[in-house]
């Protein structure tokens, strides 16, 4: 059921935003120090600013787990205000 209310009571599944981070991370992380060792600046540069994006975004996600249940809720809280009884 459809209320309009979804983009404002939208959940995000956060454990897998944060593994899908780590996963990023290890990748960046390989890419700068491979590309710096194989003599390619521009390409280490590149790995390095998304080494710092991903780890700005582990960093959001870390601190909404940390907030609790306000950006997280539990599968008992539903994300739509339930409907009204109609009468036929």
């Amino acid at each position: 059921m459809r209320t309009g209310s979804e983009p404002t009571t939208a959940r995000s599944p956060l454990r897998t935003r944060f593994w899908l981070s780590v996963w990023g991370l290890v990748w960046t992380i390989f890419g700068t120090v491979a590309f710096a060792i194989a003599g390619r600046p521009g390409w280490a540069a590149a790995c390095a600013v998304l080494w710092l994006i991903v780890t700005i975004d582990m960093t959001m996600i870390l601190r909404h787990m940390r907030q609790g249940p306000h950006y997280q809720p539990g599968p008992d809280i539903p994300p739509y205000r339930p409907p009204e009884h109609r009468h036929p």
